[in-house]
């Protein structure tokens, strides 16, 4: 059945001579402005200030009577609207010969009002993590108030995605230790997603700061960044982030790691071990209660200075106690092999300066 609400259809042809012309861009401009700002399309006047002749000979055109002498050209948008209904050129007015010219309108206040909510939708992501994960809380508030997603993402699809991908990653922070591609590999499938420059690492970025009390400008350098990624877990690459150690008991296997601590405790020789060489070791924390407990009773000295370690080496050899050195703020390296020594039972000592700086190195060792 016929809809018997359907208006009668627009004499396109006609339209386009009578109201399209070019002479009258101007007069469909501003009743497309009234159409965008909410006004109604058929009420008040348009005004030209400076018509050219071509101008109102169009308006006489469309109206069928010439146009008033002053300086200035004024039409009645009623006298338009009657004109385009009792002609049958339009029959449903004025609003809608514009936007059959012109294509549909949006009012700008319903679009905005609609952008926002998709805005909001968009970072629900970020927000279904901040309930499980409350200390992100303070971080996401950060994100709204600044517009971050906003700044990253072209429009709120492209931002949802972006909130989607980002809460993946921080699900997976703090990490025992892992390289950043592999997360980013694992995370969102692609190795490359968390490179310097890509919107998903500013969000990343962002919270990391927030977690670690980090400001724009700690990470506004590579050194910056790296410690940053660090303080999560993660190393920017999986040969320099390092650690130096010196007579740590090795696994209980014959793979490499085990082979060359081995060697370095019989020879009581200093070790570098790079992430690399730790990738054996499994992805666990000291509360993993299936890790094995084969070190309890042993304690692990950490210190912050090379030096101690040579003179170590030098004056006990074989028969110094496990040392570990720091060299400053903790290495992923250096996370990731104190994590395994405390699932396996040892204890840690750690030596350093009495300031902020080592107060603050002794937190993260003990975290």
């Amino acid at each position: 059945m016929a809809d018997d609400q359907a208006q009668p259809p627009i004499d396109s042809a006609r339209l386009h001579r009578l109201l399209g012309a070019p002479e009258l861009n101007w007069l469909v401009d501003r009743v497309a402005e009234r159409i965008a700002g909410g006004d109604p399309a058929a009420e008040g006047t348009a005004t030209l200030a400076v018509p050219t002749p071509e101008q109102r000979r169009a308006v006489e055109r469309l109206l069928g009577r010439p146009p008033g002498r002053g300086r200035s050209l004024t039409v009645r948008l009623p006298d338009v609207d009657t004109v385009l209904k009792d002609s049958g050129i339009c029959p449903a007015g004025l609003a809608a010969a514009v936007q059959a010219l012109r294509g549909p309108i949006s009012v700008r206040q319903e679009a905005v009002s609609a952008a926002q909510i998709a805005w909001e939708s968009a970072h629900e992501p970020l927000e279904s993590l901040a309930v499980k994960r409350p200390e992100l809380a303070v971080w996401l508030h950060r994100v709204r108030t600044t517009g971050l997603l906003k700044r990253q993402a072209a429009d709120p699809a492209t931002g949802a995605e972006l909130a989607r991908r980002t809460a993946c990653v921080l699900a997976m922070l703090p990490h025992p230790g892992i390289v950043r591609q592999v997360l980013a590999a694992r995370t969102v499938g692609d190795a490359h997603a968390l490179d310097d420059g890509r919107p998903l690492t500013a969000l990343v970025m962002s919270a990391i700061r927030s977690l670690a009390a980090l400001t724009v400008a700690d990470t506004a350098d590579a050194e910056g960044r790296r410690h940053a990624w660090a303080t999560a877990g993660v190393a920017t690459d999986d040969l320099s982030s390092r650690v130096l150690v010196l007579n740590i008991p090795p696994p209980d296997d014959a793979g490499f790691l085990a082979r060359l601590l081995a060697l370095g405790a019989t020879a009581g020789e200093p070790l570098v071990l790079t992430l690399r060489h730790l990738e054996s070791l499994p992805d666990t924390t000291s509360t993993n209660p299936t890790a094995a407990r084969d070190l309890s009773g042993t304690t692990i000295s950490v210190c912050e200075n090379p030096a101690v370690v040579s003179a170590a080496a030098t004056e006990l050899g074989p028969a110094c106690p496990p040392l570990i050195c720091l060299e400053g703020t903790p290495s992923v390296a250096a996370t990731r092999i104190l994590r395994w020594l405390l699932a396996r039972g040892a204890a840690l000592r750690y030596h350093g300066d009495f300031d902020w700086g080592g107060t603050r190195i002794a937190a993260g060792v003990f975290t």
